[in-house]
C-alpha cells in the first residue's frame, strides 16, 4: 500500500476543510478536480465522521490515517481501551490482532516496548504509520499469524493482549470462543507459557459459561458497557490469580461509573424473593444482565423480583448506588387501545416489553402508539400473569 499521497499537504487539507459535509457530494463535485486520489480522501473523510465519537483524540489529530470502515467499526473506542489499560504496565507486551491498533496503543503507554501483530499487510502498514506517530520508538510491527509469531518468539511477555474474531460471514450468535480467529482455546497452553498475564476482549454475544468451560482457568471476567449497551466481553488470566476464586464484573463506563461485582458460586446459592409490583420498577443495567447476577442482584440491594424469568425487581423505595434503570409506577393499565388512547391522547409513549407475551413493536402497534414522550408502558409477566404498567422514570436525588 502506497502511503505517499497521504502525506501530501494537498490531500490532507482537502480532508480537513471537508470534514462536515456529504462524502457522496464531495465525489460528485470534485470528480477529475483534484490532483491527488479523491476518492483515498473521501474515504478519510467519511471514515473521521463515523469515529468522531468513538476516537475524538485519533481524529483530532490530522497526520493519522484511517483504514475501511468495517476494520473501523470493530475498534474498540478510546473510552473503552482506556478502560483496559488501567493497572496495566511493565516492559513488555504483544498484541496478537492488533487491527486499526486502538487497544494495542492505549493498552502499551506503561509498557517499554510492544509488539503489533496483523494478518492483513494494508491495515498493518496504517498501524505503523500511525503508532510511529503516537507512540514513536515504541512499537515493533509483525505482520501475519499473531499465534504464528508467538510460538517462534523467544520473547517472554508481560502482557498477552487478544481479540478474536467471529469466523464465517453474517451476524450469527457465538457461543464458542474455540469457533474465532485466532482459536486462543487450542493455543492456551502456550500462550500461558510466553506470559505472565493474558487479556482476551470477545464478543459480546458469546456465552460466559461457555467461553468459563472452555478456559476453566480463567479467573476474572469483566463485562463492559457504555451508555447501558453491552461493548465488550473481557477474560483475565495471570500467574498470580490462579488460586482465587472466579470473579465477575459488570462495569457501566457511562457517567458515573457503576461496577457490580459477584461471584458465579454465589448466584448458585442465592433463592430468590418475589413479589407483587410496588412503587418502583427497576431493570439491571444491560451489563448485569449479561453477566447473569440475577439473584445475586436482587439479593444485594432487598428487591423482589416480579417472575423467575423476568428480571425486572420491585421495591417500595430505591437502593443508593444500584445500577440500573428506575422506573416510578404510575398505575396498572389494561392493554386496549381504547383505554390507551384515553390516558396518552397524542400517541406517544415509550413502550418496552421484558418476558412479555409480544414483541414492543407488536404491543406498540396492538395499542396504536409511537415511542415518544417522557412516559413509559413496560410490559412484562409477573405471577399472576402478563401485566402493562404505566411509569415514569424515577426523579432520584
Amino acid at each position: 500500500m502506497d502511503l505517499t499521497q497521504y502525506h501530501r499537504a494537498d490531500f490532507q487539507q482537502f480532508v480537513q476543510d471537508h470534514l462536515t459535509e456529504d462524502p457522496a457530494l464531495l465525489l460528485f463535485r470534485h470528480q477529475g478536480k483534484t490532483d491527488f486520489d479523491l476518492k483515498a480522501a473521501v474515504q478519510q473523510i467519511s471514515a473521521r465522521q463515523k469515529a468522531a465519537k468513538k476516537l475524538p483524540t485519533w481524529t483530532s489529530k490530522p497526520e493519522l490515517i484511517f483504514p475501511p470502515s468495517i476494520s473501523l467499526e470493530q475498534s474498540s473506542s478510546e473510552q473503552t481501551a482506556e478502560f483496559k489499560a488501567r493497572k496495566r504496565k511493565g516492559q513488555l507486551m504483544i498484541d496478537l490482532t492488533g487491527g486499526f491498533g486502538v487497544d494495542s496503543y492505549f493498552l502499551s503507554k506503561h509498557f517499554e516496548k510492544a509488539i503489533y501483530c496483523e494478518q492483513q499487510e494494508e491495515l498493518a502498514e496504517i498501524a505503523k504509520h500511525n503508532l510511529d506517530i503516537l507512540a514513536p520508538s515504541k512499537f515493533t510491527i509483525a505482520t501475519g499469524n499473531g499465534l504464528t509469531f508467538l510460538v517462534q518468539t523467544e520473547h517472554h511477555f508481560d502482557l498477552i493482549y487478544a481479540d478474536p474474531a467471529r469466523r464465517g460471514k453474517g451476524n450469527q450468535k457465538l457461543y464458542k470462543l474455540a469457533d474465532c480467529e485466532p482459536d486462543v482455546v487450542s493455543s492456551w497452553e502456550m500462550m500461558k507459557s510466553k506470559a505472565d498475564s493474558i487479556l482476551l476482549k470477545v464478543s459480546p454475544m458469546l456465552d460466559i459459561s461457555q467461553a468459563l468451560s472452555e478456559l476453566p482457568d480463567i479467573r476474572k471476567v469483566q463485562v463492559i458497557s457504555v451508555k447501558n449497551e453491552v461493548k465488550e466481553l473481557l477474560l483475565h488470566w495471570s500467574k498470580s490469580s490462579s488460586e482465587f476464586p472466579l470473579a465477575v464484573e459488570a462495569i457501566d463506563l457511562s457517567g458515573r461509573e457503576t461496577c457490580f461485582s459477584f461471584e458465579p458460586s454465589e448466584e448458585e446459592e442465592i433463592t430468590s424473593k418475589f413479589g407483587k409490583v410496588d412503587k418502583y420498577l427497576i431493570e439491571p443495567f444491560s451489563a448485569v444482565l449479561k453477566a447473569g447476577a440475577f439473584k445475586t442482584f436482587g439479593e444485594r440491594f432487598g428487591l423482589r423480583k416480579l417472575d423467575p424469568n423476568s428480571h425486572l425487581y420491585t421495591s417500595s423505595e430505591v437502593p443508593k448506588e444500584i445500577p440500573a434503570r428506575i422506573f416510578q409506577v404510575i398505575q396498572e393499565v389494561q392493554p386496549k387501545k381504547t383505554e390507551i388512547k384515553k390516558l396518552f391522547p397524542s400517541g406517544k409513549v415509550n413502550v418496552i416489553t421484558r418476558n412479555y407475551a409480544t414483541g414492543s413493536e407488536i404491543l406498540k402497534k396492538k395499542l396504536g402508539v409511537k415511542d415518544g414522550g417522557e412516559d413509559f408502558l413496560i410490559g412484562t409477566k409477573t405471577q399472576s400473569g402478563f401485566k402493562v404498567f404505566w411509569c415514569s422514570l424515577a426523579k432520584l436525588e
